[in-house]
């Protein structure tokens, strides 16, 4: 789908996993003190293909048709757990050339509109750190809500991050093996 005159936003594939790397690669300093520490192999097409093909269809791309269809951000639910809970954690990042667009809002609203209306999502969360405020001013955007301060986090950029945490209930219907 088109999220943009020349920005195409669809589901990852292994084909994909070049693309991927090399996106990775190209952004390295831009996304280092958002990300935790990937080592070498993190930036390898047979890493990506591996991670691609691990995440049951929850891995979004966004692709520059105007750049020859190179990657220039990833959108992702992880943790996907289904039953009572119908939730996943949302992550995100835009090449750092890109930023500025409203790529990542626009992304986020289908990515949401996926997981509440394909994999039957009640819930996706997302953490921020804490002065990430261009992340928190896109979660707000998009309809989340922050909910609470998440301590030593994840470690990024060398130390333990507290995350600032939101969410977003996508309906209020009853998880789908339970009856109406």
């Amino acid at each position: 789908m088109l999220i943009a005159a020349d920005i195409e936003l669809r589901r990852a594939t292994v084909a994909d996993a070049a693309a991927l790397a090399a996106a990775h690669l190209r952004n390295v300093d831009h996304l280092r003190s958002i990300e935790p520490y990937r080592g070498p192999d993190f930036y390898t097409a047979e890493t990506q293909a591996a991670r691609i093909s691990e995440d049951n269809g929850a891995t979004w791309l966004l692709f520059d048709k105007a750049a020859d269809g190179q990657v220039v951000g990833r959108l992702a639910l992880s943790g996907i757990a289904l039953g009572p809970l119908c939730s996943a954690n949302l992550g995100y990042w835009v090449d750092g050339d890109y930023r500025g667009r409203g790529l990542i809002p626009a992304a986020v609203e289908e990515v949401c509109r996926a997981a509440r209306d394909e994999l039957g999502l009640h819930r996706v969360e997302a953490g921020t750190l804490t002065d990430n405020t261009a992340s928190q001013r896109v979660l707000a955007k998009c309809g989340f809500t922050e909910y609470g301060l998440a301590p030593n986090y994840l470690h990024i950029n060398g130390a333990w991050r507290d995350h600032v945490l939101f969410q977003r209930l996508l309906h209020d219907d009853p998880p789908a093996h339970i009856p109406k």
